[in-house]
């Protein structure tokens, strides 16, 4: 199976498969990235606390140590939130642990968006049908890394990540990259009224024909289908990312749960896909 297409290259490498976007491979000389494939790696976390068994947590960090490796950096310098679906984005300066990564420390309790300017610090999401965002400033030289799942989404989260580099990077929301990974999609995102009722009245400033778009009934008065991924896409266009800097990568988790982890497909065995981002060393 072969996940290329227009927007991220399917790489084999090493006896692991990930994706990388086309778009920020154009700056593989001031970054790294990946997302990644295979049931394989799993990358777990507790729902709760972020703790998990011994034994699980050290199968977690060979996980992460050969995708690292396989882009071209070093696992211990990994920084992940504890993920609780929120829109809390925090600013990353250093590094906590020393020769481990920063996974499980209480400074990233309820952090859904990472940001950074800092070389070598490798900013990790995982999600299972729920987006990851990576974006770039290549003018600023600044990273984000933002776990946006349906709830994060109607909290805007994309956005606040985006509002944070402004502020705190001075960055021109026109020189963004922000690259979509794959999720859950309109296709497969079914939802019962209530949350139906949320995303209207949420998005309700998007308009009346971007919001048929956006929700489409499946069963009359009782499922409808929603499309996140372009919710995200008009808020930040709105925002003022160029259309063209917006690159989605178009796959979605659950229509391909033999090459990808997805909570809908795998239920209560599900696993976590991730994505990452690291500024590399100025030479």
């Amino acid at each position: 199976m072969d996940l290329s297409n227009e927007n991220v290259i399917h790489v084999k490498k090493d006896g692991i498969e990930y994706l990388q976007f086309r778009r920020l491979l154009e700056y593989k000389d001031i970054i790294n990235h990946a997302y990644s494939l295979g049931i394989n790696m799993n990358f777990r976390t507790s729902k709760i606390t972020g703790e998990l068994p011994k034994e699980e947590y050290e199968n977690n960090l060979k996980d992460y140590d050969k995708l690292c490796k396989a882009i071209g950096c070093n696992y211990k310098n990994l920084v992940k939130g504890i993920q609780k679906h929120t829109n809390n984005v925090k600013v990353v300066t250093k590094k906590i642990n020393k020769d481990a990564p920063d996974f499980r420390n209480k400074e990233y309790e309820n952090i859904d968006g990472l940001i950074t300017n800092t070389p070598n610090i490798v900013l990790a999401s995982t999600s299972a049908d729920c987006i990851s965002l990576l974006l770039f400033d290549p003018v600023k030289k600044v990273i984000a890394n933002v776990h946006s799942g349906w709830k994060g989404t109607l909290q805007r989260i994309s956005i606040k990540t985006v509002e944070k580099m402004l502020s705190d990077f001075n960055c021109n929301p026109e020189d963004i990259i922000c690259c979509i990974c794959p999720s859950i999609r309109k296709c497969h995102f079914e939802v019962e009224k209530n949350v139906k009722d949320m995303f209207e009245e949420e998005f309700k400033d998007l308009g009346e024909d971007n919001l048929k778009e956006i929700i489409e009934e499946k069963i009359p008065d009782k499922k409808w289908l929603i499309d996140t991924v372009l919710i995200n896409k008009i808020i930040l266009e709105r925002k003022g990312l160029e259309k063209e800097n917006i690159i989605d990568s178009k796959i979605c988790t659950m229509c391909n749960p033999e090459i990808l982890h997805s909570y809908r497909a795998e239920r209560e065995n599900y696993g976590l896909n991730t994505a990452l981002i690291e500024l590399k060393e100025k030479k």
